[in-house]
C-alpha cells in the first residue's frame, strides 16, 4: 500500500489572540481596564476579576514570563484591530504591470493608439511592459522592433523612465517603463 505521506499536511498555528478559559498559564500579571496594574496573580483569580467586571481576560503578551493579561471588551478589541487593519489596506497602493503589445510594421494610427493607452496607464501610477512581437522571418531584423520601441519611448520621455531596457526573449522583445 503506497504512504499517503504527501497528503499529510502539518497544521499551521494560527496567531489567535487567547481569550478567558483559553488563558492556561498561571500565574499571569494582571492590568486593569483603566490601564492600572494588578500585580501577579493565578489565572482564576484574574478571571474572577474580568467577569465581576462584565469584561474578557485578554492575553496581550504570551511570551512575556509571566504572560501580561488584560481586562477589557474583546468584541470591542478585535472590531478597532479589524477597522484599524482595514483602513491600512485602504491607504496601501498597488502597482499593476501593463502590457502594451506592439508589431514592427505597426501603422502610425495603430502606434499612437497604443501609446496613447500606454500614458493613460503610466497616468494612474501603473508600470507599462511594452512588448515587441515578431512573426516569423521579422524576428531577423530586431532593429525594427527596437526602432519603434524608442519611438514610443521618445512619445512617453516626459512622464517616464526606462526600468528594464529592451531585451528580446524568444520571438519578443520586451521593455518596461516606470513612472517617474
Amino acid at each position: 500500500m503506497a504512504s499517503l505521506a504527501y497528503n499529510n499536511k502539518i497544521p499551521q498555528r494560527e496567531n489567535r489572540t487567547r481569550v478567558n478559559s483559553q488563558i492556561r498559564m498561571s500565574p499571569v500579571r494582571v492590568i486593569a481596564d483603566n490601564g492600572d496594574q494588578l500585580g501577579v496573580m493565578p489565572v482564576e483569580e484574574a478571571l474572577a476579576a474580568a467577569v465581576d467586571r462584565g469584561l474578557d481576560l485578554v492575553e496581550v503578551a504570551p511570551l512575556a514570563r509571566p504572560p501580561v493579561v488584560k481586562i477589557m471588551d474583546y468584541g470591542k478589541f478585535r472590531y478597532e484591530q479589524d477597522k484599524a487593519a482595514k483602513a491600512a489596506k485602504k491607504k496601501q497602493h498597488v502597482i499593476h504591470m501593463k502590457e502594451v503589445k506592439f508589431r514592427p510594421g505597426i501603422s502610425q494610427h495603430d502606434f499612437d493608439f497604443k501609446v496613447r493607452h500606454a500614458r493613460s496607464f503610466l497616468e494612474d501610477g501603473n508600470k507599462v511592459k511594452l512588448t515587441m512581437m515578431f512573426r516569423g522571418r521579422q524576428i531577423t531584423h530586431p532593429e525594427l522592433g527596437q526602432e519603434v520601441l524608442a519611438r514610443a519611448l521618445e512619445r512617453l520621455q516626459d512622464l517616464a523612465k526606462v526600468e528594464a531596457q529592451p531585451k528580446l526573449e524568444g520571438r519578443n522583445m520586451t521593455m518596461v517603463l516606470a513612472q517617474k
